[in-house]
């Protein structure tokens, strides 16, 4: 298998999958069929175990997969048997409740510093964390062993950001500034763009409506035909 063949949307349910078993663990489960597992949680039997194929055989016939060996290679698969250490940059709304985000602490994920320019913000704590300089970013990165860092600032100045975290070698950069930006090709970006989203809903809505046969306005050619 070559990781690179591997879609997004493969690794993103993997998570979905792994979140399930959580859930399964913590009531005692040992073994789900895929048809099981799907109907629980409404998700699709054929798919789960055709990405779960993509990394080997991990069902036994009669049985279905058992619980916790599916979960540790699921770990394993995601790279989530190591803690990873976060940096968020932008110690503003965003920037401070995603510090707080309650996820971060049923992960192998913890936000280890915060940076902003703010003078009047650098020093000051969010929770257990602190605020940085910005202009430290490279020592502190190295110093904390931060492998993730996350974009929380205005649009106009996510781009030189964005340059600082990959000239400290970081990898994996999650932005949340709406805004698209230019990345080294060895580095992977996500951007999380709530406005997008909220305008995928409102398109979904416009057009439910128009499936239902409201707001519907007949084109020229079918005016013309209903002549």
């Amino acid at each position: 298998m070559k990781v690179e063949k591997i879609s997004e949307l493969t690794t993103n349910r993997l998570s979905i999958y792994l979140r399930c078993l959580n859930e399964l663990i913590a009531e005692g489960a040992k073994t789900i069929s895929s048809e099981k597992l799907a109907k629980r949680f409404h998700l699709n039997s054929a798919q789960i175990r055709k990405d779960l194929a993509y990394f080997g055989e991990f069902g036994v016939r009669g049985v279905g997969y058992y619980v916790g060996e599916l979960h540790n290679h699921l770990t394993k698969i995601l790279g989530l048997e190591k803690e990873h250490c976060v940096a968020i940059i932008g110690a503003g709304r965003l920037g401070t409740a995603l510090t707080d985000y309650y996820g971060f602490s049923q992960s192998n994920f913890t936000v280890a510093a915060l940076f902003d320019n703010d003078e009047e913000k650098i020093g000051q704590k969010v929770g257990n964390v602190k605020i940085f300089d910005i202009k430290d970013f490279a020592k502190v990165a190295k110093r904390d062993k931060i492998d993730v860092a996350v974009i929380a600032v205005p649009a106009q100045f996510a781009q030189s950001v964005l340059e600082k975290i990959t000239q400290a070698g970081i990898k994996a950069v999650m932005n949340f500034a709406p805004t698209p930006l230019r990345v080294e090709c060895d580095v992977k970006l996500k951007t999380v763009d709530l406005t997008i989203s909220l305008e995928s809903l409102s398109y979904f809505l416009a057009h439910s409506n128009n499936a239902n046969g409201k707001n519907l306005k007949p084109n020229s050619t079918e005016r013309r035909n209903a002549l």
